[in-house]
């Protein structure tokens, strides 16, 4: 039986198997090693994600995830009184939901590789934009995420790695590093 690495998250994990998607770049140089396995949930905070943790990784599993990745924190960041609003999670519940996922995960498989992965920059003009093509012109007065927001998430999410001794990615920074990346990838 191959090892299986289980990427967990919201919908930038669920879409992540479309085509040129990350996922499906892992599953590609992991072929004929391990079984690449996408749990995504488009929408989902890590508050709901707890909701899935029993059913997801059972801790009486005969063969729990080798490696798995924990991708969440862009609807976290949902600004409150905005229209997504349902989706906020306070930064530090959200900080305490991602070790809570550690720890059950860990609890299923103490040898488990875990990755955190903290979420993107948030193109506030692309997404803007975007709105105002489907809605007309007075779509959105005020966005609903927010990039400086969204990078206090990743802080935390790199602060919780850093105090567990996980391994991370801060794709928040890393693509700010790049010129126009951000905005390539939000379409």
């Amino acid at each position: 039986m191959r090892p299986e690495i289980v990427l967990f998250g919201d919908s930038i994990t669920e879409q992540s198997f479309r085509s040129g998607g990350w996922g499906a770049a892992l599953a590609d140089t992991y072929s004929r090693k391990a079984d690449v396995k996408v749990r995504g949930y488009g929408g989902y905070n890590t508050r709901w994600a707890l909701f899935l943790m029993q059913h997801l990784f059972p801790l009486d599993s005969k063969k729990p995830p080798a490696a798995a990745t924990i991708f969440f924190g862009a609807n976290d960041a949902a600004i409150l009184g905005r229209t997504s609003e349902r989706q906020h999670v306070p930064v530090e519940e959200y900080k305490e939901n991602l070790r809570k996922i550690v720890l059950h995960m860990k609890e299923c498989s103490p040898a488990i590789l875990i990755v955190l992965i903290t979420p993107p920059p948030v193109d506030e003009d692309g997404r803007n934009e975007y709105a105002r093509s489907l809605y007309g012109e007075d779509a959105r007065e005020e966005p609903e995420r927010m990039n400086e927001v969204t990078g206090v998430y990743a802080k935390k999410c790199i602060e919780l790695a850093e105090e567990m001794g996980l391994r991370s990615i801060n794709l928040w920074s890393k693509l700010q590093e790049t010129e126009g990346l951000a905005e390539e990838i939000s379409e």
